[in-house]
């Protein structure tokens, strides 16, 4: 028996705002809010065929470098395109090493991720 992952969660000050940029990001399909039974209320992105992105709210900011990441990858755009779009929705980049095939980015919220070549 197998175990699938369900979701990658990802802990936020603002869950509106961040899965508003990874929906655009990403370009996830749907948009589900549901509430805990502690009145926490998160924001859900779901497409077909992968896994959802969760955003959890919490109190506390962001204060260490990320220990899990997104790696992702343009399908259609070139990579310097589709870094130049994820700057102007909101990301930073952190790191354009001419030695390395990726560039470092960071969302909004400050989490790292990486933009590789297109697939």
């Amino acid at each position: 028996m197998r175990t699938r992952m369900l979701a990658v969660t990802v802990d936020c000050r603002e869950a509106e705002a961040l899965a508003a940029f990874w929906k655009e990001a990403l370009g996830y399909a749907e948009t589900e809010r549901w509430t805990d039974g502690h009145g926490v209320t998160y924001v859900e992105l779901k497409s077909p065929d992968v896994p959802s992105l969760l955003f959890q709210p919490v109190p506390e900011e962001k204060s260490v470098k990320n220990r899990l990441h997104l790696d992702i990858a343009p399908t259609e755009l070139e990579q310097r395109e589709e870094v130049s779009r994820l700057v102007s929705l909101g990301a930073k980049i952190l790191e354009d090493a001419e030695s390395d095939p990726w560039v470092v980015m960071a969302d909004p919220e400050e989490n790292e991720f990486c933009v590789l070549p297109r697939r």
